[in-house]
C-alpha cells in the first residue's frame, strides 16, 4: 500500500486540491470580480490579492436526507403550556414583517450572507492575464553560444552518478562475467572429469598424487569463479550529454510614450497605468523579455524605468523622433533575426503638422517588416487626430501585426489591454 502525503502549506481547514476545484467551478464569478477589481483599484496596487464574494444561492448543492416518514405527533418532555392539538400563535414583533428584530423588512433578495474568500496574489494575476500572450512569438536563430540545451550523444565510460545508464552497465557486466568465467569453467570441467576418471580406476592403479593435485586445482578454480565480481567499476556506462545550440525565443518590448505639453497629467497617468499593466504581464509570463523605455516630445530619449514612469516633461510633439530612435536601437542592439520585437505606444494622437506622414513612412518601410507586433493606444476623449488616420493605413498594410485602440478614461485600460494582447487562434 502506498501513501501520498501533501505537505504544501495551506491555511487551517483548507485543502489545496479542493481550493483549485472550487476556483475552476466558479471561474465565471471570480473572473467578473477580478475585472471589477482591476477597474476599481490602482494599477500600482495590482499585485495584491482580492476578496471575492459569491452569492450563497450559487454555491448551494443538492443533498439527500433520510426523512422520518408518515405522521408523527410529539410533545417534548417538560412542556407545561401546550397539549396535543393546540395551535401556536405567531409571536409579535416590529413593524417590518412580524419579526422581533429592528429595521424594515425587504421583499427581495436572499436572507443569507454571500460566501466570501480571498484570492492569493498568484491566483489574482492568473485571472488578470488569462488568455493573453505576445502575438507571433517566433523561435529565432542562435544568437550566441550561451543559448544551449543538453542533448543525448551516446554512451561514455565516465560521468556523474545521476547519468548512469543501468541497462548498458548491466549488459557490460554480463559480457565481462561471461568472458572471464568461460575459460575458468572449461578448466574446471576438465579437472573434474580427470578426477572422476582417476577415481574410477582400480585402487591399486590409482595415482594418489595426481588425485590430490586435481582436487587442489578444482578448489583453486572454484575460488577464481567466486572472485569474479558481479559488477565492476569497469562495467559502468553513463549517458553522454553535449550542449547543443538551440533557437532563441528572446523578445524585447519597446514602450513608447508621448510626454509633450498636449498630454495632460490625466492622459499621462492613464498611459503610465497602461504600461504598468503591460510590465506586470511581461514580468509574470516571460523570463527572457527585455524592456526598452522611450519618451518623446519634440525629441526622443531612451530612459530607465524610474524616469519613464515618474519624470515630468513638456514641449511640442514630433512622434517621428521616437520612431527614428526606435529604429536606431533595433539596428544597434536587437537584430530582427535574433530577437522578437514588440512595440507599445501611448499618445493623445496630437502631432506636429506633416510629421504624421513621416511616421507612416517609417512604420511601413522600416519598422513593421521587422516587428512581431505593434500596439498603439490613443488616449483622448475627442475625435481622432491626424496620427490615427495615418496609422489606419499602416493597419491596412499589416492587419495581423498592427493593432490600435482608443482609451477615453481609466476604466477602458483593462478592456483595451486585453483586446490588444488577446491570444490569437491560429487558422
Amino acid at each position: 500500500m502506498s501513501y501520498f502525503i501533501d505537505r504544501r502549506g495551506n491555511a487551517r481547514n483548507k485543502s489545496a486540491v479542493n481550493r483549485q476545484r472550487f476556483i475552476r467551478r466558479y471561474r465565471s464569478h471570480i473572473k467578473r470580480a477580478v475585472e471589477d477589481a482591476v477597474n476599481r483599484r490602482s494599477i500600482t496596487d495590482m499585485e495584491r490579492g482580492e476578496e471575492v464574494s459569491i452569492p450563497t444561492r450559487d454555491i448551494s448543492e443538492p443533498v439527500f436526507q433520510h426523512g422520518q416518514g408518515g405522521k408523527r405527533r410529539v410533545i417534548n418532555p417538560g412542556n407545561k403550556e401546550f397539549v396535543e392539538g393546540d395551535r401556536m400563535r405567531r409571536p409579535g414583533g416590529g413593524s417590518g414583517g412580524g419579526g422581533s428584530g429592528e429595521g424594515q423588512a425587504s421583499n427581495q433578495g436572499e436572507g443569507e450572507d454571500d460566501f466570501a474568500f480571498s484570492l492569493s496574489r498568484e491566483e489574482f494575476l492568473e485571472f488578470v492575464f488569462d488568455g493573453l500572450e505576445l502575438p507571433h512569438l517566433e523561435r529565432k536563430q542562435v544568437a550566441d553560444m550561451d543559448e544551449v540545451r543538453p542533448v543525448r550523444a551516446g554512451i561514455a565510460r565516465d560521468g556523474p552518478p545521476a547519468r548512469i545508464n543501468i541497462v548498458r552497465s548491466m549488459r557490460s557486466a554480463q559480457a565481462r562475467r561471461i568472458a572471464m568465467r568461460s575459460p575458468i569453467k572449461r578448466a574446471l570441467k576438465e579437472a573434474t572429469e580427470a578426477l572422476e576418471q582417476e577415481e574410477r580406476k582400480d585402487p591399486v592403479l590409482r595415482n594418489k598424487v595426481r588425485i590430490a593435485e586435481l582436487k587442489a586445482e578444482i578448489e583453486r578454480l572454484e575460488a577464481r569463479l567466486k572472485a569474479v565480481p558481479f559488477l565492476d567499476t569497469y562495467d559502468l556506462r553513463y549517458n553522454h550529454l553535449i550542449n547543443q545550440p538551440m533557437p532563441s525565443n528572446k523578445a524585447v518590448m519597446f514602450c513608447v510614450m508621448d510626454v509633450s505639453g498636449s498630454m495632460t497629467q490625466a492622459h499621462k497617468d492613464i498611459g503610465k497605468r497602461f504600461f504598468l499593466l503591460l510590465y506586470l504581464f511581461l514580468e509574470r509570463n516571460y523570463e527572457k523579455v527585455e524592456l526598452v523605455f522611450i519618451r518623446h516630445h519634440t525629441a526622443a530619449k531612451e530612459v530607465d524605468e524610474e524616469e519613464f514612469f515618474y519624470s515630468r516633461e513638456t514641449g511640442g510633439t514630433i512622434v517621428s523622433s521616437a520612431l527614428t530612435l526606435l529604429d536606431e536601437v533595433i539596428e544597434s542592439r536587437y537584430p530582427a533575426g535574433e530577437w522578437n520585437l514588440y512595440v507599445a505606444q501611448a499618445s493623445d494622437g496630437d502631432n506636429w503638422d506633416d510629421d504624421s506622414t513621416n511616421c507612416r513612412e517609417l512604420m511601413i518601410k522600416k519598422l513593421m517588416p521587422r516587428l512581431q507586433y505593434y500596439a498603439y493606444v490613443e488616449i483622448t476623449p475627442h475625435a481622432h487626430q491626424a496620427l490615427w488616420g495615418e496609422y489606419e493605413r499602416v493597419e491596412e498594410e499589416f492587419p495581423d501585426r498592427f493593432a490600435m485602440q482608443q482609451i477615453v478614461e481609466a476604466g477602458d485600460i483593462y478592456p483595451v489591454f486585453r483586446e490588444l494582447f488577446k491570444r490569437r487562434v491560429s487558422a
